[in-house]
């Protein structure tokens, strides 16, 4: 490093959200950056995630993960370039991974870091299709909700980052027909033209219920829920006895200042022995490497399909995130961080 430090920018939580969160909630500061000790790595971050599940760490109640705090520092899945290593492990110029984001320099341990084959992926891929939110569609597809040949699939939110690639894979392991949600009749077209789903319930333009029960008239095997809310409760309705949900997440309550109801339809679990149940990716660092190397053969050979959607400049995180919760993006949402 130069004798005059590396100032960076970061984006800090200002105040607490009530509802749907706005630019006031978020505070751009600047730091200077601090040279890296031994086992320490310095990363200039080129592409940084931001994700539904950042909506509840706003908030100051107790999760699977803790909140962020009042006047510091947000994180999250970034990529970037190491600058400085004091470990032989991640060597100058290496690409990395880890879970600094929201920041245009970061000084790490490098345990906490690992370095991504850019040879056969790019960069930005591994906060996408080959990060957390494509190992999550495959734990759902697999282990939480396993699809099986012949299968009936419905996909809500599934023109987004998880929903996008659960569909696909559930194609690939035999799935009879794929059926996905999504708002407005682009991102339905999106749904049939590029990742392969057989139909699109377009929520926006009347009952969920009633599109999944034009398009699934003998019911439903598996359901991806990222939705929660009228998606779920239809989806109950649709789901065939014995039939198995993945609940991921539940997006349409993330910004509801009050407690959100249950579907109304409970007591169908009982009356068909349905299994519905919740799934954290974080539980399951056994299938990572499993499924990278499965997605990099699928990407490579057409049959999974993956988009994004690119926010240019740092200055911009809070947009991308904000619009990530209107339903802006088409695949993942992304931050590129401008040189």
């Amino acid at each position: 490093m130069s004798d005059h430090p590396i100032s960076s920018r970061e984006f800090r939580l200002a105040s607490r959200p009530v509802g749907e969160p706005g630019p006031e909630n978020f505070e751009l500061a600047t730091v200077d950056v601090p040279e890296p000790g031994d086992g320490e790595i310095l990363v200039r971050n080129t592409w940084m995630s931001v994700d539904p599940y950042m909506r509840g760490r706003m908030n100051d109640t107790k999760s699977y993960i803790a909140p962020f705090a009042i006047g510091a520092p947000l994180n999250g899945a970034a990529v970037g370039e190491v600058l400085v290593s004091g470990t032989d492990a991640v060597p100058v110029g290496s690409t990395v991974s880890h879970f600094l984001g929201w920041r245009e320099y970061a000084v790490l341990d490098a345990a906490a870091a690992t370095v991504v084959d850019t040879a056969i992926a790019r960069p930005q891929d591994y906060l996408g299709v080959l990060g957390s939110t494509g190992v999550t569609a495959y734990v759902a597809v697999t282990d939480t909700a396993p699809v099986r040949e012949g299968d009936v699939v419905f996909v809500s939110g599934a023109a987004g980052a998880v929903g996008s690639i659960a569909g696909q894979i559930a194609r690939l392991l035999g799935a009879a027909k794929v059926i996905g949600s999504a708002g407005g009749p682009e991102k339905g077209r999106k749904l049939v033209e590029t990742f392969g789903y057989d139909a699109a319930v377009d929520y926006r333009a009347g009952s969920v219920a009633d599109q999944l029960a034009e398009f699934a008239p003998d019911g439903i095997d598996v359901y991806i829920d990222n939705v929660g809310g009228d998606h779920l409760e239809a989806a109950i309705d649709a789901l065939n006895p014995h039939g198995t949900a993945a609940i991921v997440g539940m997006i349409s309550g993330y910004n509801a200042t009050e407690p959100v109801p249950g579907p109304t339809n409970m007591a169908q679990l009982v009356a068909k022995r349905l299994t519905l149940r919740g799934m954290l990716v974080s539980d399951h660092p056994e299938l990572v490497a499993e499924y990278i190397a499965k997605a990099v053969g699928w990407l490579a050979d057409g049959s999974l399909r993956a988009e994004e959607t690119v926010v240019e400049g740092f200055e911009r995180a809070p947009e991308a995130f904000l619009g990530l919760l209107r339903g802006a993006n088409t695949g993942k949402m992304l931050v590129r961080l401008e040189s």
